[in-house]
């Protein structure tokens, strides 16, 4: 009997031994990356981070992904707690684009390769790489969108006041991004640029007076704040005048001004021309409806695939594809960027650049 049981062990034994041998062996991790995210408040940014995490994950790293809500120690905490894991590279958008300058000295001495995600890390020479997009293309585009919606502009190929309705004028308020945030001041000066000659020609007409980016910038792109001044602006200029555009960097801001208007008693029928960018569902919805006139997409499932690959390009030895060398002086140095394509979405164009590129659920804009 004794026997028997230790055949009968030693036969269970060789047989969970062979279960073990033939069980499929797991990939050893390419190491770990820490992505920093500002905010879960904007869904553009709930959607970078997934895309990046994703294609991270796919090529064998682990991710810590973390969003710090706008709050610059949290962050700064966060970047901490990635390099004491062990992270062997980070990818940040940051909330300040100028506080960070401690932190990147330490990942610099653990020998810890940043990329800059979409918005410029300033006042550190430790940013090795920058993917974003044409940001003063953005601006550009935001105005030439805005003059074609006001009929200034016949197509967003003009250069001048060539529309049916060139001679105005026209009342347009400015508004602007985070002055904390680099692509904010890209942003406006894209847009100034076009809307600057005819603003001095006086086709366009600012009756707030605000038109330095100090005294239009929104700290945090917060919606509310935009708003609310929005609704001062009403009150103390437009009491027997009717704004015809606003300028909006984004779509959150776009849907605070567009409450303001609707709370002094626009209606669709005679809403400003407004702006935006990043072609959030709910601006898109405002959109197809008559309440936003356009919108700046900037796929970020490529940019992505872009601050991913160079990550991959660093950690491998290699230097990572750039097509800018130029512009974005971070006030430490020149930093090393890839830029990408936006495009101007509006009523007529959204269908083939949002949905049939599977940006957006058709269901979702329902």
């Amino acid at each position: 009997m004794i026997k028997k049981l230790t055949t009968v062990v030693a036969a269970a034994a060789m047989a969970v031994t062979g279960l073990m041998v033939a069980a499929p062996a797991q990939a050893a991790s390419k190491g770990l990356i820490g992505v920093a995210m500002p905010t879960q408040s904007s869904t553009r940014w709930i959607s970078d981070g997934n895309s990046i995490k994703a294609a991270l994950v796919k090529l064998g790293y682990d991710v810590d992904l973390q969003y710090a809500e706008d709050d610059i120690p949290t962050q700064v905490s966060q970047l901490e707690a990635m390099l004491t894991k062990g992270a062997k590279a980070l990818i940040i958008a940051s909330i300040d684009g100028e506080q960070l300058t401690d932190v990147l000295a330490k990942a610099k001495s653990k020998k810890v390769p940043v990329i800059a995600y979409d918005r410029l890390i300033r006042k550190s020479p430790n940013v090795d790489y920058y993917a974003t997009f044409d940001n003063f293309k953005v601006g550009v585009q935001q105005a030439t969108s805005l003059l074609v919606g006001l009929g200034v502009f016949k197509s967003e190929a003009s250069t001048k006041a060539d529309g049916p309705k060139a001679k105005g004028p026209f009342n347009v308020e400015l508004f602007a991004g985070s002055p904390d945030d680099n692509n904010a001041t890209f942003f406006f000066n894209g847009a100034m640029s076009v809307l600057n000659p005819l603003i001095k020609s006086k086709v366009i007409v600012v009756k707030s007076g605000q038109t330095a980016f100090t005294k239009v910038a929104t700290l945090r792109w917060d919606g509310a704040v935009a708003q609310k001044r929005m609704e001062d602006i009403l009150v103390s200029s437009y009491s027997k005048a009717k704004v015809n555009g606003v300028l909006s960097p984004y779509d959150g801001l776009s849907r605070g001004i567009i409450a303001a208007l609707t709370d002094a008693g626009y209606t669709k029928k005679d809403m400003p021309i407004i702006t935006g960018q990043d072609a959030e569902v709910l601006s898109v919805k405002a959109m197809l409806s008559g309440e936003q006139y356009s919108t700046i997409f900037k796929d970020t499932r490529e940019l992505a695939k872009v601050a991913v690959a160079m990550a991959e390009a660093v950690l491998n030895g290699k230097k990572p594809a750039v097509n800018d060398t130029k512009t974005y002086n971070n006030g430490k140095k020149v930093v090393p960027s890839y830029l990408l394509t936006p495009y101007i979405v509006t009523k007529a164009n959204y269908k083939k650049i949002l949905v049939d590129s599977g940006y957006i659920k058709a269901s979702d804009l329902k």
